[in-house]
């Protein structure tokens, strides 16, 4: 069986909410108001925390509790790999149980502002073709505060403003479902991480059910759907996991989704040369969603393999990106930063940095 978390002896600090560390400090005997409660856990978790304690010190009794029945510790970098093309950090990150899992930084267009890409699962189940994560299988998933330690550990050494986190690292963030949303809570938090919901972004390729409950709990997380192709043939082989949930039955949860959000559907498209971008893709893209409006991320395959996936040519892009006009959505082609150091999408697999810049 799967574990759902780390082994830890005491509950983790970081996957707790203001309303969780009351109960928690209830439990052993310590009562404390809200306000005290939110203040602890932005001294452990803000950004600002220790200009926080200078002007409002925590109670050296709560910290001391808390130190006796709450672990706190933070995971171990266990190598850094910086992209010198574009400023991509890619993150080798043990956990207390010796676990391995990847974050990457990624710079943003706007100067000093970072966001942060964190895995959700060691390893990951669904075995897309193109993905290295894949290619290792399921290990276990990530507890919450696994990744909002990820989080912490990239923010505290980033020279700027970390102002968003994705859920598209190694696994299928849907797969974990209420250790992914936990971690997202914590993170926007205004007590928490500070991190706006809306630049919280969770990806799925596709767990039907859980974007319709994603849909029904009225989430503000961003949500990205990968779908990389509508031909159903194609998509199962591309995506295995589409052999288990039929196009027929995604497109319905996407709907739902799109009846709980004002805004437009994001689908991402892993673009590969000779495979996915033919006219036939159009076509089933627009008969399989022609109620759904759409946004569409395009990103270019990562495939370090001798006899992997091809990139798409400037011509073959071009082409689909004037066959997709058809549709009426916005096209944005999305920078798949940091492949030289194998941060890319799709390159994450746990190795070490090094190892892998020689791949």
């Amino acid at each position: 069986m799967i574990q759902s978390r780390s082994v830890t002896a005491l509950p983790h600090l970081f996957g707790m909410l203001p309303d969780d560390l009351k109960a928690h400090l209830a439990a052993h005997g310590v009562q404390v108001r809200d306000d005290e409660a939110r203040r602890l856990l932005a001294h452990v978790l803000g950004p600002e925390g220790a200009e926080q304690a200078r002007r409002r010190p925590v109670g050296r009794r709560l910290l001391a509790v808390l130190a006796a029945t709450t672990d706190q510790r933070r995971l171990e970098v266990v190598e850094r790999a910086t992209d010198p093309a574009d400023g991509f950090v890619k993150y080798l990150l043990r956990s207390p149980d010796g676990a391995l899992s990847e974050a990457v930084r990624i710079p943003l267009h706007r100067p000093g502002c970072y966001s942060v890409c964190l895995s959700s699962q060691v390893g990951c189940a669904m075995r897309c073709a193109f993905c290295a994560t894949g290619r290792l299988g399921l290990s276990r998933n990530l507890a919450a505060w696994e990744m909002v330690a990820a989080f912490v550990t990239v923010r505290d050494e980033t020279p700027g403003r970390v102002t968003g986190a994705v859920f598209q690292g190694q696994g299928e963030p849907l797969q974990n479902y209420d250790e992914v949303i936990r971690a997202a809570r914590v993170l926007s938090h205004p007590c928490g991480c500070k991190i706006s919901a809306s630049a919280i972004t969770i990806s799925t390729v596709g767990l039907a059910p859980q974007i319709r409950r994603f849909a029904q709990e009225g989430h503000r997380y961003r949500l990205i759907i990968s779908l990389t192709s509508a031909v159903p043939e194609r998509r199962a082989a591309l995506l295995p996991v589409a052999g288990r949930v039929p196009l027929s039955e995604l497109a319905d949860a996407i709907r739902a989704y799109a009846r709980s959000t004002s805004g437009r559907v994001t689908v991402a498209w892993v673009l590969m040369g000779g495979v996915n971008h033919g006219a036939d893709e159009v076509e089933a893209l627009r008969a399989l969603l022609p109620d759904v409006r759409l946004r569409i991320n395009l990103i270019d395959v990562n495939d370090a393999r001798p006899d992997g996936f091809r990139r798409a040519t400037a011509l073959e892009r071009q082409l689909f990106m004037e066959r997709l006009q058809v549709l009426s959505a916005p096209i944005v082609r999305r920078y798949s930063g940091g492949a030289a150091r194998h941060a890319a999408c799709g390159m994450l697999a746990a190795v070490r940095c090094g190892e892998a810049s020689e791949g």
